[in-house]
Protein backbone atom coordinates (compact mmCIF):
# COMPACT_ATOMS: atom_id res chain seq x y z
CA UNK A 1 0.00 0.00 0.00
CA UNK A 2 2.82 2.37 0.91
CA UNK A 3 4.65 1.69 -2.35
CA UNK A 4 1.46 2.41 -4.31
CA UNK A 5 1.08 5.79 -2.58
CA UNK A 6 4.71 6.67 -3.34
CA UNK A 7 4.17 5.74 -7.00
CA UNK A 8 1.09 8.00 -7.28
CA UNK A 9 2.91 10.88 -5.60
CA UNK A 10 5.83 10.60 -8.01
CA UNK A 11 3.47 10.47 -10.98
CA UNK A 12 1.77 13.70 -9.87
CA UNK A 13 5.10 15.45 -9.44
CA UNK A 14 6.16 14.34 -12.94
CA UNK A 15 2.94 15.57 -14.55
CA UNK A 16 3.17 18.92 -12.80
CA UNK A 17 6.79 19.25 -13.90
CA UNK A 18 5.96 18.48 -17.52
CA UNK A 19 3.11 20.95 -17.44
CA UNK A 20 5.46 23.65 -16.27
CA UNK A 21 7.88 22.80 -19.05
CA UNK A 22 5.13 23.19 -21.63
CA UNK A 23 4.39 26.65 -20.35
CA UNK A 24 8.05 27.66 -20.61
CA UNK A 25 9.30 26.02 -23.81
CA UNK A 26 8.01 28.66 -26.31
CA UNK A 27 5.21 26.61 -27.81
CA UNK A 28 2.43 28.49 -26.08
CA UNK A 29 0.47 27.64 -23.03
CA UNK A 30 -1.74 29.30 -20.49
CA UNK A 31 0.91 31.91 -19.61
CA UNK A 32 1.99 32.74 -23.21
CA UNK A 33 1.37 36.34 -24.33
CA UNK A 34 1.39 37.23 -28.06
CA UNK A 35 3.55 40.23 -28.92
CA UNK A 36 2.06 42.99 -31.08
CA UNK A 37 3.59 45.81 -33.08
CA UNK A 38 3.86 49.07 -31.16
CA UNK A 39 6.00 51.22 -33.45
CA UNK A 40 8.20 50.89 -36.51
CA UNK A 41 10.75 53.38 -37.84
CA UNK A 42 13.13 53.49 -40.78
CA UNK A 43 16.11 55.77 -40.20
CA UNK A 44 14.24 57.34 -37.29
CA UNK A 45 11.20 58.19 -39.44
CA UNK A 46 7.77 56.55 -39.08
CA UNK A 47 7.69 53.55 -41.40
CA UNK A 48 3.95 53.46 -41.96
CA UNK A 49 3.93 53.30 -45.76
CA UNK A 50 6.27 52.65 -48.68
CA UNK A 51 9.29 54.90 -48.39
CA UNK A 52 11.47 56.23 -51.22
CA UNK A 53 15.01 57.55 -51.47
CA UNK A 54 16.27 55.33 -48.67
CA UNK A 55 20.03 55.01 -48.16
CA UNK A 56 21.67 51.69 -48.94
CA UNK A 57 22.33 50.73 -45.29
CA UNK A 58 19.08 51.71 -43.55
CA UNK A 59 18.36 51.09 -39.87
CA UNK A 60 14.91 49.70 -39.08
CA UNK A 61 13.66 49.73 -35.48
CA UNK A 62 10.58 47.78 -34.44
CA UNK A 63 9.11 48.05 -30.95
CA UNK A 64 6.86 45.28 -29.66
CA UNK A 65 4.50 45.03 -26.73
CA UNK A 66 6.36 42.05 -25.24
CA UNK A 67 9.99 40.97 -24.91
CA UNK A 68 11.05 38.93 -27.94
CA UNK A 69 12.62 35.48 -27.80
CA UNK A 70 16.05 35.75 -29.45
CA UNK A 71 15.90 32.25 -30.92
CA UNK A 72 12.98 33.29 -33.19
CA UNK A 73 14.67 36.25 -34.88
CA UNK A 74 14.95 34.25 -38.09
CA UNK A 75 11.33 35.30 -38.63
CA UNK A 76 12.74 38.64 -39.86
CA UNK A 77 13.64 38.97 -43.57
CA UNK A 78 14.34 41.56 -46.25
CA UNK A 79 14.09 40.53 -49.90
CA UNK A 80 14.96 42.38 -53.10
CA UNK A 81 12.89 42.78 -56.25
CA UNK A 82 13.90 39.28 -57.40
CA UNK A 83 12.81 37.83 -54.04
CA UNK A 84 16.40 37.14 -53.02
CA UNK A 85 17.01 37.29 -49.26
CA UNK A 86 19.35 40.00 -48.02
CA UNK A 87 21.82 39.09 -45.23
CA UNK A 88 20.81 40.92 -42.05
CA UNK A 89 22.14 42.01 -38.71
CA UNK A 90 19.34 41.66 -36.19
CA UNK A 91 19.50 42.53 -32.50
CA UNK A 92 17.36 43.11 -29.41
CA UNK A 93 17.61 45.85 -26.81
CA UNK A 94 15.57 47.74 -24.21
CA UNK A 95 14.60 44.59 -22.32
CA UNK A 96 14.19 42.76 -25.62
CA UNK A 97 11.14 44.78 -26.78
CA UNK A 98 13.13 46.79 -29.37
CA UNK A 99 14.20 44.92 -32.50
CA UNK A 100 16.87 46.57 -34.69
CA UNK A 101 17.36 45.35 -38.27
CA UNK A 102 20.13 46.46 -40.65
CA UNK A 103 21.28 44.98 -43.96
CA UNK A 104 24.53 43.09 -43.67
CA UNK A 105 25.70 44.59 -46.97
CA UNK A 106 25.10 47.72 -49.02
CA UNK A 107 21.81 47.49 -50.89
CA UNK A 108 21.57 48.23 -54.59
CA UNK A 109 20.57 51.73 -55.56
CA UNK A 110 17.09 52.46 -56.88
CA UNK A 111 15.60 49.07 -56.08
CA UNK A 112 12.55 48.03 -54.11
CA UNK A 113 12.99 45.92 -50.97
CA UNK A 114 10.40 44.18 -48.81
CA UNK A 115 10.68 43.81 -45.02
CA UNK A 116 8.70 41.01 -43.40
CA UNK A 117 8.40 39.83 -39.83
CA UNK A 118 6.40 36.61 -39.86
CA UNK A 119 4.15 35.29 -37.09
CA UNK A 120 6.92 32.81 -36.24
CA UNK A 121 8.42 35.59 -34.11
CA UNK A 122 7.65 34.86 -30.46
CA UNK A 123 7.65 36.58 -27.13
CA UNK A 124 9.78 35.17 -24.33
CA UNK A 125 6.58 33.75 -22.86
CA UNK A 126 6.01 31.74 -26.03
CA UNK A 127 3.27 33.70 -27.75
CA UNK A 128 3.45 34.09 -31.53
CA UNK A 129 3.31 37.51 -33.21
CA UNK A 130 -0.33 38.54 -33.48
CA UNK A 131 -0.02 39.67 -37.13
CA UNK A 132 2.84 39.65 -39.63
CA UNK A 133 4.62 42.97 -40.15
CA UNK A 134 5.15 43.92 -43.82
CA UNK A 135 6.69 47.09 -45.23
CA UNK A 136 8.53 48.05 -48.40
CA UNK A 137 11.05 50.72 -49.28
CA UNK A 138 12.95 51.91 -52.33
CA UNK A 139 16.60 52.86 -52.16
CA UNK A 140 17.73 56.19 -53.53
CA UNK A 141 19.54 57.27 -56.65
CA UNK A 142 23.25 56.72 -57.06
CA UNK A 143 24.27 60.37 -57.43
CA UNK A 144 27.84 59.64 -58.49
CA UNK A 145 28.87 60.88 -61.93
CA UNK A 146 28.71 58.05 -64.45
CA UNK A 147 30.80 59.80 -67.10
CA UNK A 148 33.59 62.38 -67.02
CA UNK A 149 32.32 65.96 -66.88
CA UNK A 150 32.74 67.87 -70.16
CA UNK A 151 31.70 71.34 -71.26
CA UNK A 152 28.02 71.98 -71.95
CA UNK A 153 28.80 72.65 -75.60
CA UNK A 154 30.65 69.34 -75.93
CA UNK A 155 27.81 67.57 -74.16
CA UNK A 156 25.22 68.94 -76.58
CA UNK A 157 27.34 67.76 -79.50
CA UNK A 158 27.76 64.32 -77.93
CA UNK A 159 23.99 63.98 -77.46
CA UNK A 160 23.31 65.02 -81.06
CA UNK A 161 25.98 62.68 -82.43
CA UNK A 162 24.88 59.66 -80.43
CA UNK A 163 21.21 60.23 -81.26
CA UNK A 164 22.04 60.78 -84.92
CA UNK A 165 23.20 57.15 -85.07
CA UNK A 166 19.58 56.05 -84.75
CA UNK A 167 18.77 57.71 -88.07
CA UNK A 168 22.05 57.02 -89.80
CA UNK A 169 23.40 53.65 -88.61
CA UNK A 170 20.00 52.11 -87.84
CA UNK A 171 18.19 53.36 -90.95
CA UNK A 172 16.53 50.68 -93.06
CA UNK A 173 19.23 49.34 -95.40
CA UNK A 174 17.01 49.21 -98.51
CA UNK A 175 14.98 52.40 -98.28
CA UNK A 176 17.16 54.54 -96.04
CA UNK A 177 13.98 55.44 -94.14
CA UNK A 178 13.72 55.45 -90.36
CA UNK A 179 12.42 52.50 -88.41
CA UNK A 180 9.50 53.24 -86.11
CA UNK A 181 11.47 51.99 -83.08
CA UNK A 182 14.57 49.94 -82.41
CA UNK A 183 12.55 46.70 -82.54
CA UNK A 184 10.50 47.46 -85.66
CA UNK A 185 12.39 45.33 -88.15
CA UNK A 186 10.92 46.02 -91.60
CA UNK A 187 8.50 48.72 -90.48
CA UNK A 188 9.56 52.30 -91.15
CA UNK A 189 7.64 55.43 -90.28
CA UNK A 190 6.84 58.32 -92.60
CA UNK A 191 6.74 61.01 -89.91
CA UNK A 192 9.80 59.71 -88.09
CA UNK A 193 11.61 59.57 -91.43
CA UNK A 194 10.82 63.25 -91.89
CA UNK A 195 12.53 63.94 -88.57
CA UNK A 196 15.46 61.78 -89.63
CA UNK A 197 15.77 63.72 -92.90
CA UNK A 198 15.93 66.97 -90.92
CA UNK A 199 18.76 65.46 -88.88
CA UNK A 200 20.94 64.98 -91.96
CA UNK A 201 21.88 68.67 -92.38
CA UNK A 202 22.74 68.69 -88.67
CA UNK A 203 24.97 65.66 -89.17
CA UNK A 204 26.76 67.38 -92.04
CA UNK A 205 27.20 70.72 -90.28
CA UNK A 206 28.44 69.03 -87.10
CA UNK A 207 30.88 66.83 -89.01
CA UNK A 208 29.23 63.50 -88.23
CA UNK A 209 28.96 62.73 -91.96
CA UNK A 210 30.12 64.42 -95.17
CA UNK A 211 27.88 66.40 -97.49
CA UNK A 212 28.38 63.73 -100.16
CA UNK A 213 27.23 61.02 -97.72
CA UNK A 214 24.19 63.07 -96.76
CA UNK A 215 23.29 63.66 -100.40
CA UNK A 216 23.62 59.97 -101.23
CA UNK A 217 21.32 59.01 -98.34
CA UNK A 218 18.73 61.59 -99.43
CA UNK A 219 18.89 60.30 -103.01
CA UNK A 220 18.19 56.77 -101.76
CA UNK A 221 15.27 57.94 -99.60
CA UNK A 222 13.69 60.14 -102.25
CA UNK A 223 14.12 57.47 -104.90
CA UNK A 224 12.40 54.90 -102.71
CA UNK A 225 9.57 57.29 -101.83
CA UNK A 226 9.10 58.06 -105.52
CA UNK A 227 9.40 54.62 -107.06
CA UNK A 228 8.51 52.08 -104.38
CA UNK A 229 6.22 53.47 -101.73
CA UNK A 230 2.48 53.01 -102.15
CA UNK A 231 0.81 56.40 -101.96
CA UNK A 232 -2.85 57.35 -101.58
CA UNK A 233 -3.81 60.66 -103.17
CA UNK A 234 -0.09 61.41 -103.19
CA UNK A 235 0.06 61.05 -99.40
CA UNK A 236 1.87 58.47 -97.31
CA UNK A 237 0.73 55.94 -94.74
CA UNK A 238 1.86 56.11 -91.13
CA UNK A 239 3.83 52.87 -91.46
CA UNK A 240 5.59 51.50 -94.55
CA UNK A 241 7.43 48.30 -95.32
CA UNK A 242 11.05 49.40 -95.63
CA UNK A 243 11.90 46.85 -98.31
CA UNK A 244 8.81 46.79 -100.53
CA UNK A 245 7.21 50.17 -99.91
CA UNK A 246 3.85 48.56 -99.14
CA UNK A 247 1.47 50.11 -96.66
CA UNK A 248 1.69 48.57 -93.18
CA UNK A 249 -1.70 49.22 -91.51
CA UNK A 250 -1.46 51.25 -88.33
CA UNK A 251 -4.86 49.88 -87.30
CA UNK A 252 -7.78 48.09 -88.98
CA UNK A 253 -9.22 51.25 -90.54
CA UNK A 254 -5.95 53.20 -90.71
CA UNK A 255 -4.57 51.43 -93.76
CA UNK A 256 -4.18 54.33 -96.15
CA UNK A 257 -3.03 57.93 -96.14
CA UNK A 258 -2.12 59.75 -92.95
CA UNK A 259 -1.93 63.41 -93.87
CA UNK A 260 -0.33 64.47 -90.56
CA UNK A 261 2.48 61.92 -90.85
CA UNK A 262 2.81 63.00 -94.48
CA UNK A 263 3.25 66.60 -93.35
CA UNK A 264 6.09 65.63 -91.00
CA UNK A 265 7.74 63.82 -93.90
CA UNK A 266 7.27 66.81 -96.21
CA UNK A 267 8.60 69.21 -93.60
CA UNK A 268 11.79 67.15 -93.58
CA UNK A 269 11.99 66.95 -97.35
CA UNK A 270 11.50 70.70 -97.86
CA UNK A 271 14.15 71.37 -95.22
CA UNK A 272 16.57 69.10 -97.10
CA UNK A 273 15.60 70.77 -100.39
CA UNK A 274 16.60 74.15 -98.98
CA UNK A 275 19.88 72.77 -97.64
CA UNK A 276 21.07 71.00 -100.78
CA UNK A 277 21.21 74.16 -102.87
CA UNK A 278 23.95 73.23 -105.27
CA UNK A 279 23.97 72.25 -108.94
CA UNK A 280 23.98 68.85 -110.64
CA UNK A 281 22.85 66.03 -108.36
CA UNK A 282 21.65 68.48 -105.73
CA UNK A 283 19.46 70.27 -108.28
CA UNK A 284 18.00 66.92 -109.33
CA UNK A 285 17.27 66.08 -105.70
CA UNK A 286 15.41 69.36 -105.28
CA UNK A 287 13.29 68.67 -108.33
CA UNK A 288 12.46 65.17 -107.10
CA UNK A 289 11.42 66.53 -103.71
CA UNK A 290 9.23 69.13 -105.40
CA UNK A 291 7.49 66.38 -107.34
CA UNK A 292 6.69 64.44 -104.18
CA UNK A 293 5.37 67.57 -102.47
CA UNK A 294 3.30 68.72 -105.44
CA UNK A 295 1.71 65.28 -105.83
CA UNK A 296 0.15 65.34 -102.35
CA UNK A 297 -3.55 66.13 -102.79
CA UNK A 298 -3.90 68.20 -99.63
CA UNK A 299 -7.26 69.58 -100.73
CA UNK A 300 -8.69 66.04 -101.05
CA UNK A 301 -8.46 65.76 -97.29
CA UNK A 302 -11.12 68.47 -96.97
CA UNK A 303 -13.51 65.54 -97.48
CA UNK A 304 -15.82 66.88 -100.17
CA UNK A 305 -14.89 70.51 -99.72
CA UNK A 306 -15.43 70.95 -95.99
CA UNK A 307 -13.57 73.76 -94.24
CA UNK A 308 -11.46 71.35 -92.22
CA UNK A 309 -8.83 68.73 -93.05
CA UNK A 310 -9.31 65.07 -92.12
CA UNK A 311 -6.44 63.03 -90.76
CA UNK A 312 -6.94 59.73 -92.64
CA UNK A 313 -8.20 58.40 -95.95
CA UNK A 314 -8.20 54.75 -97.05
CA UNK A 315 -8.80 53.37 -100.55
CA UNK A 316 -11.18 50.71 -99.19
CA UNK A 317 -12.26 52.08 -95.78
CA UNK A 318 -12.63 55.61 -97.17
CA UNK A 319 -13.23 58.08 -94.30
CA UNK A 320 -13.93 55.42 -91.68
CA UNK A 321 -11.43 56.91 -89.23
CA UNK A 322 -13.50 60.13 -89.31
CA UNK A 323 -10.96 62.28 -87.47
CA UNK A 324 -10.97 66.00 -88.32
CA UNK A 325 -7.71 67.83 -87.63
CA UNK A 326 -8.59 70.65 -85.25
CA UNK A 327 -6.27 72.61 -83.02
CA UNK A 328 -4.61 72.57 -80.73
CA UNK A 329 -2.48 69.51 -81.35
CA UNK A 330 0.74 68.66 -83.19
CA UNK A 331 -0.70 69.30 -86.68
CA UNK A 332 -0.27 73.05 -87.30
CA UNK A 333 2.37 72.05 -89.85
CA UNK A 334 -0.29 70.15 -91.82
CA UNK A 335 -2.34 73.28 -92.46
CA UNK A 336 0.75 75.33 -93.32
CA UNK A 337 1.98 72.77 -95.86
CA UNK A 338 -1.51 72.35 -97.31
CA UNK A 339 -1.85 76.11 -97.74
CA UNK A 340 1.64 76.27 -99.27
CA UNK A 341 1.02 73.60 -101.92
CA UNK A 342 1.42 75.02 -105.46
CA UNK A 343 -0.90 72.31 -106.83
CA UNK A 344 -3.46 71.36 -104.15
CA UNK A 345 -3.71 74.36 -101.86
CA UNK A 346 -6.37 75.11 -99.26
CA UNK A 347 -7.83 78.60 -98.63
CA UNK A 348 -7.52 80.56 -95.40
CA UNK A 349 -11.08 79.69 -94.34
CA UNK A 350 -10.02 76.05 -93.89
CA UNK A 351 -7.34 77.20 -91.45
CA UNK A 352 -9.67 79.53 -89.59
CA UNK A 353 -12.68 77.21 -89.40
CA UNK A 354 -10.97 73.84 -89.30
CA UNK A 355 -7.75 74.35 -87.38
CA UNK A 356 -8.48 77.46 -85.32
CA UNK A 357 -12.16 76.56 -84.83
CA UNK A 358 -13.16 80.18 -85.42
CA UNK A 359 -11.13 81.27 -82.43
CA UNK A 360 -12.07 78.47 -80.07
CA UNK A 361 -8.50 77.25 -80.33
CA UNK A 362 -7.63 79.87 -77.72
CA UNK A 363 -7.02 78.85 -74.13
CA UNK A 364 -6.03 81.98 -72.24
CA UNK A 365 -5.91 80.38 -68.78
CA UNK A 366 -2.97 80.80 -66.41
CA UNK A 367 -1.23 77.81 -64.85
CA UNK A 368 1.60 78.15 -62.31
CA UNK A 369 1.71 81.84 -63.19
CA UNK A 370 2.09 81.31 -66.95
CA UNK A 371 -0.56 82.26 -69.50
CA UNK A 372 -1.27 79.62 -72.12
CA UNK A 373 -2.51 81.25 -75.36
CA UNK A 374 -3.65 78.01 -77.03
CA UNK A 375 -3.75 74.33 -76.19
CA UNK A 376 -5.64 72.00 -73.87
CA UNK A 377 -5.94 72.27 -70.11
CA UNK A 378 -2.45 72.58 -68.56
CA UNK A 379 -0.96 72.48 -72.05
CA UNK A 380 -1.02 68.76 -72.78
CA UNK A 381 2.03 66.64 -73.69
CA UNK A 382 5.13 68.62 -74.63
CA UNK A 383 5.25 67.26 -78.18
CA UNK A 384 2.34 69.59 -78.94
CA UNK A 385 4.72 72.57 -78.85
CA UNK A 386 7.58 70.71 -80.51
CA UNK A 387 6.62 68.66 -83.58
CA UNK A 388 5.26 71.44 -85.83
CA UNK A 389 7.91 73.82 -84.54
CA UNK A 390 10.78 71.61 -85.60
CA UNK A 391 10.56 73.52 -88.89
CA UNK A 392 8.20 76.43 -88.20
CA UNK A 393 10.10 78.97 -86.12
CA UNK A 394 7.87 80.14 -83.26
CA UNK A 395 10.22 82.92 -82.16
CA UNK A 396 8.50 86.20 -83.04
CA UNK A 397 5.61 84.36 -84.71
CA UNK A 398 1.99 85.33 -84.14
CA UNK A 399 -1.40 85.41 -85.82
CA UNK A 400 -4.95 86.34 -84.83
CA UNK A 401 -5.05 83.56 -82.26
CA UNK A 402 -1.75 83.50 -80.42
CA UNK A 403 1.80 84.66 -79.88
CA UNK A 404 3.50 81.34 -80.57
CA UNK A 405 6.77 82.24 -78.89
CA UNK A 406 4.81 82.87 -75.69
CA UNK A 407 2.86 79.66 -76.25
CA UNK A 408 5.90 77.44 -76.79
CA UNK A 409 7.81 78.90 -73.86
CA UNK A 410 4.90 78.90 -71.42
CA UNK A 411 3.75 75.41 -72.38
CA UNK A 412 7.24 74.22 -71.48
CA UNK A 413 7.34 76.17 -68.21
CA UNK A 414 3.91 74.90 -67.13
CA UNK A 415 5.10 71.34 -67.71
CA UNK A 416 8.30 72.07 -65.80
CA UNK A 417 6.53 73.70 -62.85
CA UNK A 418 4.03 70.87 -62.64
CA UNK A 419 6.81 68.29 -62.50
CA UNK A 420 8.66 70.30 -59.87
CA UNK A 421 5.48 70.72 -57.76
CA UNK A 422 4.83 66.97 -58.16
CA UNK A 423 1.23 66.92 -56.87
CA UNK A 424 1.06 63.12 -57.16
CA UNK A 425 4.23 62.68 -55.07
CA UNK A 426 6.07 60.53 -57.57
CA UNK A 427 9.56 59.78 -56.33
CA UNK A 428 12.27 61.55 -58.29
CA UNK A 429 10.38 64.43 -59.88
CA UNK A 430 12.37 67.65 -59.41
CA UNK A 431 13.74 70.70 -61.19
CA UNK A 432 16.20 68.31 -62.87
CA UNK A 433 13.80 65.44 -63.53
CA UNK A 434 10.93 66.82 -65.57
CA UNK A 435 9.23 66.48 -68.93
CA UNK A 436 5.87 64.85 -69.66
CA UNK A 437 5.07 63.85 -73.22
CA UNK A 438 4.04 60.82 -75.27
CA UNK A 439 6.36 57.87 -74.66
CA UNK A 440 6.63 54.21 -73.86
CA UNK A 441 5.48 53.15 -70.41
CA UNK A 442 5.68 49.65 -68.89
CA UNK A 443 3.91 47.30 -71.32
CA UNK A 444 2.20 50.15 -73.18
CA UNK A 445 2.37 53.70 -74.53
CA UNK A 446 0.85 56.88 -73.10
CA UNK A 447 0.59 60.58 -73.85
CA UNK A 448 1.74 61.87 -70.47
CA UNK A 449 0.86 65.39 -69.40
CA UNK A 450 -0.06 67.28 -66.23
CA UNK A 451 -3.61 65.98 -66.64
CA UNK A 452 -2.46 62.43 -67.46
CA UNK A 453 0.56 61.89 -65.26
CA UNK A 454 1.47 58.23 -64.77
CA UNK A 455 4.91 58.87 -63.31
CA UNK A 456 6.90 58.60 -66.56
CA UNK A 457 9.60 61.07 -67.58
CA UNK A 458 10.68 61.10 -71.23
CA UNK A 459 14.11 62.64 -71.96
CA UNK A 460 12.85 63.95 -75.30
CA UNK A 461 10.42 66.26 -73.53
CA UNK A 462 12.99 68.38 -71.70
CA UNK A 463 15.75 68.04 -74.31
CA UNK A 464 13.51 69.10 -77.20
CA UNK A 465 12.54 72.18 -75.16
CA UNK A 466 16.05 73.66 -75.26
CA UNK A 467 15.01 76.67 -77.38
CA UNK A 468 12.31 77.59 -74.86
CA UNK A 469 13.89 76.94 -71.45
CA UNK A 470 17.62 76.33 -72.01
CA UNK A 471 18.76 76.47 -68.37
CA UNK A 472 16.04 74.08 -67.24
CA UNK A 473 16.72 71.77 -70.18
CA UNK A 474 20.42 71.80 -69.41
CA UNK A 475 19.79 70.87 -65.77
CA UNK A 476 17.70 67.92 -66.97
CA UNK A 477 20.39 66.91 -69.47
CA UNK A 478 23.04 66.91 -66.74
CA UNK A 479 20.90 64.64 -64.58
CA UNK A 480 19.95 62.28 -67.42
CA UNK A 481 23.55 61.92 -68.60
CA UNK A 482 25.75 62.21 -65.52
CA UNK A 483 23.50 60.70 -62.85
CA UNK A 484 21.23 58.28 -64.74
CA UNK A 485 23.59 57.67 -67.63
CA UNK A 486 24.31 54.08 -66.65
CA UNK A 487 20.61 53.33 -67.10
CA UNK A 488 19.54 55.78 -69.86
CA UNK A 489 22.51 56.42 -72.15
CA UNK A 490 22.75 53.72 -74.81
CA UNK A 491 23.86 53.07 -78.38
CA UNK A 492 21.41 55.54 -79.94
CA UNK A 493 21.34 58.16 -77.21
CA UNK A 494 18.85 58.28 -74.38
CA UNK A 495 16.26 55.56 -74.12
CA UNK A 496 12.65 56.58 -74.45
CA UNK A 497 11.41 57.03 -70.87
CA UNK A 498 11.89 56.11 -67.23
CA UNK A 499 10.21 56.15 -63.85
CA UNK A 500 12.22 56.55 -60.68
CA UNK A 501 9.03 55.91 -58.75
CA UNK A 502 8.53 52.51 -60.38
CA UNK A 503 12.25 51.81 -60.84
CA UNK A 504 11.60 51.29 -64.56
CA UNK A 505 13.81 52.24 -67.50
CA UNK A 506 12.77 51.74 -71.12
CA UNK A 507 15.08 49.86 -73.45
CA UNK A 508 13.40 51.36 -76.51
CA UNK A 509 14.26 54.18 -78.89
CA UNK A 510 11.44 55.78 -80.92
CA UNK A 511 12.02 57.79 -84.08
CA UNK A 512 9.50 60.49 -83.18
CA UNK A 513 11.22 61.02 -79.82
CA UNK A 514 14.86 60.78 -80.95
CA UNK A 515 14.44 63.18 -83.88
CA UNK A 516 13.25 66.24 -81.96
CA UNK A 517 16.23 65.94 -79.60
CA UNK A 518 18.74 66.47 -82.43
CA UNK A 519 16.64 69.04 -84.25
CA UNK A 520 15.63 71.23 -81.33
CA UNK A 521 19.10 71.24 -79.79
CA UNK A 522 20.36 72.49 -83.16
CA UNK A 523 17.60 75.09 -83.39
CA UNK A 524 18.69 76.27 -79.94
CA UNK A 525 22.36 76.38 -80.94
CA UNK A 526 22.16 77.82 -84.47
CA UNK A 527 18.54 77.96 -85.68
CA UNK A 528 19.61 75.79 -88.62
CA UNK A 529 16.39 73.84 -89.24
CA UNK A 530 14.14 76.82 -88.52
CA UNK A 531 16.10 78.92 -91.00
CA UNK A 532 16.10 76.26 -93.69
CA UNK A 533 12.41 75.37 -93.55
CA UNK A 534 11.12 78.90 -93.28
CA UNK A 535 13.35 80.00 -96.19
CA UNK A 536 11.05 78.01 -98.50
CA UNK A 537 9.32 80.62 -100.68
CA UNK A 538 5.99 78.77 -100.75
CA UNK A 539 6.03 78.48 -96.94
CA UNK A 540 6.58 82.22 -96.55
CA UNK A 541 3.75 83.00 -98.95
CA UNK A 542 1.35 80.57 -97.33
CA UNK A 543 2.04 81.73 -93.78
CA UNK A 544 1.46 85.34 -94.75
CA UNK A 545 -1.76 84.29 -96.49
CA UNK A 546 -2.92 82.49 -93.34
CA UNK A 547 -2.36 85.65 -91.30
CA UNK A 548 0.97 84.94 -89.63
CA UNK A 549 3.49 87.65 -88.94
CA UNK A 550 7.15 87.13 -88.05
CA UNK A 551 10.46 88.85 -88.80
CA UNK A 552 11.40 86.04 -91.19
CA UNK A 553 8.18 86.39 -93.20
Amino acid sequence: MKSKLVYLLCLCIFLISEGCKKSDNGNGGDNAVAPSLQQIELNNLPFTQEMYGVNNRPVIKIRFSQPIKESTLNAVSITDAARNSIPLTVGLSDNNVLLTVTPGTNLKYLEKFDLRVSIALQSTSGGNLAAAVERSFVTGIDSSRKFPVITNDALLTKVQQQTFKYFWDFAHPVSGLTRERNTSGETVTSGGSGFGIMAIPVGIERGFITRAEGLARLQKIVGFLTNNVVKVKGAFSHWINGTTGAIVPFSANDNGADIVETSFLMMGLLTARQYFDGTGAEATLRNDINTLYHNVEWDWFRRDGQNVLYWHYSPDKLWAMNLPISGWNEALITYVLAAASPTHSIPKIVYDNGWARNGNIRNGATYYGYNLPVGPNMGGPLFLSQYSFLGIKPIGLSDAYADYEVYARNHTLINYEYSKANPKNYYGYSDSVWGLTASDIPNSYAASSPTNDVGMIAPTAALSAFPYAPEKSMAALHFFYYVLGDKLWKEYGFTDAFSLHQQWFATSHLAIDQGPIIIMIENYRTGLLWNLFTSSPEIKTAMRMLGFTAPYL
